[in-house]
């Protein structure tokens, strides 16, 4: 038999949590390699640490770093199965380090982080210590970073209960700009994780899925006209459009006309039309683009003054400084999106235990 050493055996069980003679077989029967140890405990189903992998983790917490000098910030997601976990010292810990590794290389694929080298042991195998020790399964569900060059900030935010976390970066032309730029980052950072816009833009929604959406919400609002008509409260404008990417400029020019021609059927006199159109414009444009004021950051009211989109407040911010201001890239992370959560069904469990 080959002889193996107690070292190697504990660093498998640390790896695995699996019993101290099934390690040592597993080793024997690898000739001690641990990797190759590893998968035959897997197998043969002894890993714990793999077995705790099936397991759904949705719970956990988002990271963000910044940059002292809004250089370059980054974003993390890391899995736990539970809340309670995650306010444990030694998955606090992992965050720590995983985010410290993530923010130092610049890293924006998982794939990355897992190759990366912290306190002198591969990161998969870091992490699967981390699973043994905690007691569950914890999974790096996603990372991003931006790094910015020249005229530009990326500035970021976390909520204090850490399960949402979003970075903004912006561009601008003159370097006097740079400090105003950064808070504005932090403040649509800030709007971003309240208001959940899913993209940047209403370009990045396609003609396709405005078509679906538009059907949607139209049937939508006038479900909720029925009800308000019940009530006799104000009922709902039902759109012609949903998305900025439909307002042509025939679309507009056309609203123009309709416009004068109601002021002219009022007989207001024309010398004063410049002065209410574009106010009748701006009304318009906002009630013609309900979807990307649900889904796009520039397309919402801004949260601190709802009287005006990100947009808007991006534009007016840049004529205050005699610059433009450009957003460049977006990212948010919400703890657990898209995860579909495990519902156990505690009277089921013990009934199948009872057979």
């Amino acid at each position: 038999m080959m002889e193996i050493s107690a070292q190697l055996v504990k660093k498998l069980r640390e790896l695995t949590d699996a019993g101290m003679m099934d390690c040592k077989k597993a080793l024997v029967e690898t000739k001690g390699e641990i990797e190759k140890a590893v998968e035959y405990l897997r197998e043969k189903g002894l890993s714990k640490a793999a077995k705790k992998a099936d397991r759904i983790a949705s719970e956990g917490v988002v990271s963000v770093e910044v940059a002292s000098d809004f250089s370059k910030a980054s974003l993390l997601e890391i899995n736990s199965e539970t809340d309670f976990v995650a306010k444990n010292d030694t998955f606090k810990e992992l965050v720590q380090k995983s985010a410290k590794i993530v923010f130092e290389n610049e890293l924006s694929e998982v794939s990355s982080l897992n190759t990366s080298v912290v306190d002198g042991t591969k990161f998969e195998e870091f992490l699967q210590q981390n699973i043994a020790k905690i007691g569950e399964n914890i999974v790096i569900r996603r990372i991003d970073t931006i790094k910015v060059q020249g005229n530009a900030v990326v500035n970021g935010y976390v909520h204090s209960n850490g399960r949402v976390g979003v970075l903004i970066a912006i561009a601008y032309k003159k370097e006097s700009s740079k400090a105003k730029a950064a808070e504005l980052a932090r403040n649509f950072c800030m709007h971003a994780a309240a208001m959940k816009p899913q993209v940047l833009s209403y370009t990045e929604l396609d003609s396709e899925f405005i078509k679906q959406e538009k059907v949607a919400l139209i049937a939508e609002l006038t479900k909720e006209n029925e009800e308000l008509q019940r009530l006799g409260k104000p009922l709902h404008k039902i759109p012609t459009y949903i998305s900025r990417s439909e307002l042509t400029p025939a679309v507009l020019e056309q609203a123009k006309k309709d416009f004068e021609a109601e002021l002219q059927k009022q007989g207001k006199p024309e010398k004063i039309w410049e002065k209410i159109i574009p106010g009748q414009i701006e009304r318009f444009i906002a009630d013609n683009t309900l979807i990307d004021q649900r889904l796009t950051l520039l397309g919402q009211f801004f949260v601190m003054d709802d009287k005006k989109t990100i947009a808007q407040v991006l534009e007016n911010v840049g004529k205050e400084l005699s610059d433009e201001l450009e957003i460049t890239k977006y990212v948010r992370f919400e703890l657990g999106e898209g995860i579909e959560k495990k519902v156990e069904d505690f009277a089921a469990e013990v009934a199948m235990q009872m057979k």
